[in-house]
């Protein structure tokens, strides 16, 4: 192992010569990440049980299982203007632009040329309801950076026609122009849908499916904000950019209970889980102040991205620092129920019909954002493995 760092450090002192001494150090850094990066594979600890699904040529965020096993994804336009936004993954591991090419047609470049009310600016997650839909959240913000007018907006896909069913747009009031629309659950009857903003502020967004309003909810509250004594760490390390910045995203995991009673949801660079009962975000249409005081502490945490809450009520969160898939105890604690090497910057959880769950490697730590001579690492992955059985210590939903 020793002799493998010193060559992954004699590598990264090669190539750093090569470039001269403008930007040096920031260029020293990056090479040494890639060369650890080729490495870790070799030395960093796997668990079988961690199978790969298939792999993608750009980084993906969003991963959904239909109820006929029918596998999403989608690719957001951060670090580079993506070909495609949201696609099947087909049986041999090629995906395909879904619903169709014209959909995903929007580049950066065409902007001016392309309408964002109707085609996909900057997919962060695809969900599959379980009742025939693929539900697409597009916040229309790329790079993360300014949400583009007209563009941040919830998408309804019928899967046996392939067709769009309806276009949610949601207005500058409720995702404005620092707004980061982050992931969606959707009610079991099928009447709301609710969603995590990561942008500023943070917040969550409640959107009525049958008359299409949406409106905003706990929208600047301590419950939704970053923490600032959260530390997002990673490789045993803070993670920062060049300018010394740390990640400072808002609420952005989140999870429902199976009878749809319970919101749960945690700001990324946060280390609290919190829990809310639906009938307040409801009745939060129209009356922004309602929910004010009702968010409920659940348990310490660590930064998470993904979170996901099985039929069994068992609570998953992916766990940035160890590379791992953890779940909630009932005492409040966490248990690691996998970790893998391969796991970097494990983000967004799906399950499948047969109980398999699905989990997206999406390298965040290793992109541009933190890497400004480019991506050190770029196995962007699909994985899947099979949880132990459980329940979880998020608490009964509410009565």
């Amino acid at each position: 192992m020793n002799r493998l760092l010193s060559a992954s450090s004699l590598l990264a002192l090669a190539l750093v010569c090569q470039i001269g001494a403008a930007n040096a150090q920031s260029a020293m850094q990056d090479i040494k990440a890639k060369a650890e990066r080729i490495v870790s594979p070799l030395t960093g600890n796997k668990d079988d049980r961690l199978q790969e699904v298939a792999k993608f040529d750009h980084q993906v965020t969003g991963a959904t299982v239909a109820e006929d096993g029918r596998i999403f994804v989608n690719f957001p336009r951060w670090s580079e203007d993506v070909p495609v936004s949201v696609a099947e993954v087909m049986k041999d591991g090629t995906i395909k632009a879904y619903p169709n090419e014209e959909w995903n047609s929007w580049r950066n470049l065409n902007m001016a040329s392309v309408t964002p009310n109707d085609h996909f600016v900057t997919v962060q997650s695809v969900v599959a309801d379980g009742r025939g839909s693929l539900w697409v959240v597009d916040p229309a913000a790329p790079n993360t950076e300014k949400t583009v007018k007209d563009g941040p907006k919830l998408v309804q896909i019928d899967l046996a026609s392939n067709g769009v069913k309806r276009i949610y747009p949601i207005a500058a009031d409720v995702a404005g122009p620092g707004s980061y629309l982050n992931d969606v659950r959707l009610s079991p009857d099928g009447k709301y849908a609710y969603m995590t903003d990561s942008g500023v502020p943070g917040g969550l967004v409640v959107a009525d499916l049958a008359s299409g309003k949406a409106w905003r909810v706990l929208s600047g509250d301590s419950s939704t904000e970053m923490e600032k004594d959260a530390v997002v760490v990673v490789d045993g390390k803070p993670l920062k950019r060049p300018d010394n910045r740390q990640p400072m995203f808002n609420a952005d995991g989140i999870a429902l209970s199976p009878d749809g009673k319970t919101l749960y949801w945690q700001a990324l660079t946060g280390k609290t889980l919190y829990k809310i009962g639906t009938d307040v975000l409801q009745a939060a249409a129209g009356k922004p102040d309602a929910a004010v005081g009702k968010a409920e502490k659940v348990a310490t945490t660590e930064p998470v991205d993904g979170l996901w809450m099985d039929k069994s009520g068992k609570l998953f969160l992916s766990s940035i620092a160890d590379n791992a898939v953890k779940s909630l105890n009932a005492d409040g604690t966490l248990k690691t129920e996998l970790t893998d090497v391969r796991l970097r910057w494990p983000d967004t959880f799906a399950q499948g019909p047969d109980g398999a769950l699905f989990v997206t490697a999406s390298h965040i730590q290793d992109s541009p954002w933190f890497h400004p001579t480019g991506w050190t690492d770029k196995n962007f992955t699909l994985f899947k493995f099979t949880p132990e059985s459980g329940t979880t210590g998020a608490g009964p939903s509410r009565p």
